[in-house]
Protein backbone atom coordinates (compact mmCIF):
# COMPACT_ATOMS: atom_id res chain seq x y z
CA UNK A 1 0.00 0.00 0.00
CA UNK A 2 1.24 3.61 -1.15
CA UNK A 3 0.59 6.93 0.56
CA UNK A 4 -2.16 7.09 -2.08
CA UNK A 5 -4.15 4.49 -1.08
CA UNK A 6 -5.36 1.36 -2.57
CA UNK A 7 -5.60 1.05 -6.02
CA UNK A 8 -7.67 -0.99 -6.45
CA UNK A 9 -10.20 1.27 -3.99
CA UNK A 10 -10.68 3.56 -6.73
CA UNK A 11 -11.71 1.19 -9.30
CA UNK A 12 -14.75 -0.10 -6.68
CA UNK A 13 -18.51 0.67 -8.44
CA UNK A 14 -19.71 2.68 -5.84
CA UNK A 15 -16.81 4.81 -6.20
CA UNK A 16 -17.75 5.04 -9.62
CA UNK A 17 -21.17 6.03 -9.37
CA UNK A 18 -20.70 8.65 -7.25
CA UNK A 19 -17.92 10.12 -9.69
CA UNK A 20 -20.62 9.19 -12.54
CA UNK A 21 -23.03 11.46 -10.67
CA UNK A 22 -21.10 13.99 -9.80
CA UNK A 23 -20.46 14.73 -13.46
CA UNK A 24 -23.89 14.47 -14.22
CA UNK A 25 -24.60 17.25 -11.92
CA UNK A 26 -21.85 19.41 -13.38
CA UNK A 27 -23.12 18.81 -16.44
CA UNK A 28 -26.74 19.58 -15.81
CA UNK A 29 -25.68 22.49 -13.65
CA UNK A 30 -24.00 23.85 -16.95
CA UNK A 31 -26.59 23.23 -19.13
CA UNK A 32 -28.75 25.33 -16.67
CA UNK A 33 -26.53 28.00 -16.21
CA UNK A 34 -26.17 28.04 -20.80
CA UNK A 35 -29.82 28.35 -20.29
CA UNK A 36 -29.75 31.12 -17.94
CA UNK A 37 -27.12 32.83 -19.87
CA UNK A 38 -28.60 33.11 -23.38
CA UNK A 39 -32.44 34.01 -21.42
CA UNK A 40 -29.89 36.96 -19.95
CA UNK A 41 -29.01 37.86 -23.38
CA UNK A 42 -32.57 38.10 -24.82
CA UNK A 43 -33.35 40.52 -21.94
CA UNK A 44 -30.57 42.21 -22.20
CA UNK A 45 -31.22 42.79 -26.01
CA UNK A 46 -34.49 44.02 -25.42
CA UNK A 47 -33.88 46.16 -22.90
CA UNK A 48 -31.13 47.81 -25.14
CA UNK A 49 -33.47 48.24 -27.66
CA UNK A 50 -36.14 49.50 -25.89
CA UNK A 51 -33.62 51.89 -24.24
CA UNK A 52 -32.50 53.19 -27.66
CA UNK A 53 -35.88 53.84 -28.69
CA UNK A 54 -36.64 55.87 -25.72
CA UNK A 55 -33.64 57.85 -26.38
CA UNK A 56 -34.31 57.94 -30.44
CA UNK A 57 -37.76 59.47 -29.44
CA UNK A 58 -36.91 61.82 -27.23
CA UNK A 59 -34.11 63.28 -29.80
CA UNK A 60 -36.40 63.93 -32.52
CA UNK A 61 -38.85 65.50 -30.31
CA UNK A 62 -36.33 67.94 -28.94
CA UNK A 63 -35.15 68.75 -32.23
CA UNK A 64 -38.78 69.34 -33.32
CA UNK A 65 -39.46 71.53 -30.45
CA UNK A 66 -36.26 73.25 -30.59
CA UNK A 67 -36.94 73.86 -34.02
CA UNK A 68 -40.27 75.36 -33.30
CA UNK A 69 -39.33 77.20 -30.76
CA UNK A 70 -36.39 78.86 -33.15
CA UNK A 71 -39.21 79.79 -36.06
CA UNK A 72 -41.08 81.61 -33.11
CA UNK A 73 -37.97 83.64 -31.86
CA UNK A 74 -37.73 84.67 -35.52
CA UNK A 75 -40.80 85.93 -35.93
CA UNK A 76 -41.19 87.78 -32.65
CA UNK A 77 -41.51 91.41 -32.88
CA UNK A 78 -39.80 92.44 -30.12
CA UNK A 79 -37.05 91.93 -27.45
CA UNK A 80 -39.63 91.10 -24.42
CA UNK A 81 -41.57 88.63 -26.84
CA UNK A 82 -38.58 86.98 -27.84
CA UNK A 83 -37.13 86.33 -24.17
CA UNK A 84 -40.61 85.28 -23.21
CA UNK A 85 -40.64 82.46 -25.68
CA UNK A 86 -36.89 81.64 -24.83
CA UNK A 87 -38.08 81.18 -20.60
CA UNK A 88 -41.10 78.99 -21.93
CA UNK A 89 -38.84 77.17 -24.53
CA UNK A 90 -36.34 76.16 -21.74
CA UNK A 91 -38.55 75.56 -18.86
CA UNK A 92 -40.79 73.27 -21.06
CA UNK A 93 -37.22 71.82 -22.19
CA UNK A 94 -35.95 71.19 -18.52
CA UNK A 95 -39.22 69.45 -17.88
CA UNK A 96 -39.14 67.53 -20.96
CA UNK A 97 -35.33 66.39 -19.88
CA UNK A 98 -35.94 65.86 -16.57
CA UNK A 99 -38.95 63.40 -17.30
CA UNK A 100 -36.92 61.71 -19.76
CA UNK A 101 -34.20 61.31 -17.80
CA UNK A 102 -36.10 59.53 -14.83
CA UNK A 103 -38.12 56.88 -17.79
CA UNK A 104 -34.40 55.94 -19.02
CA UNK A 105 -32.87 55.42 -15.48
CA UNK A 106 -36.36 53.14 -15.02
CA UNK A 107 -35.63 51.31 -17.57
CA UNK A 108 -32.00 50.80 -17.20
CA UNK A 109 -32.96 49.47 -13.29
CA UNK A 110 -35.38 47.42 -14.97
CA UNK A 111 -32.81 45.75 -17.20
CA UNK A 112 -30.19 44.71 -14.71
CA UNK A 113 -32.93 43.73 -12.57
CA UNK A 114 -34.53 41.62 -15.43
CA UNK A 115 -31.21 40.45 -16.64
CA UNK A 116 -29.91 38.91 -13.12
CA UNK A 117 -33.44 37.29 -13.14
CA UNK A 118 -32.27 33.95 -14.58
CA UNK A 119 -29.26 33.66 -12.47
CA UNK A 120 -31.48 33.71 -8.53
CA UNK A 121 -31.08 30.75 -6.89
CA UNK A 122 -27.80 30.01 -8.34
CA UNK A 123 -25.82 30.08 -5.38
CA UNK A 124 -27.50 27.69 -3.42
CA UNK A 125 -27.59 25.33 -6.19
CA UNK A 126 -23.84 25.00 -6.45
CA UNK A 127 -23.01 25.57 -2.56
CA UNK A 128 -23.03 22.39 -1.09
CA UNK A 129 -25.67 21.52 1.70
CA UNK A 130 -24.40 21.60 5.71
Amino acid sequence: MNCYGDPSEAMRPEKENVMVKNFDEMQKLGQENANATMKSFGVVSNGVQAIATEVADYSKTSFEEGTQAFEQLLGAKSVEKAIELQQVYFKNAYERFVTQATKIGALYADLVKETCKPFEGYVEKITPAK
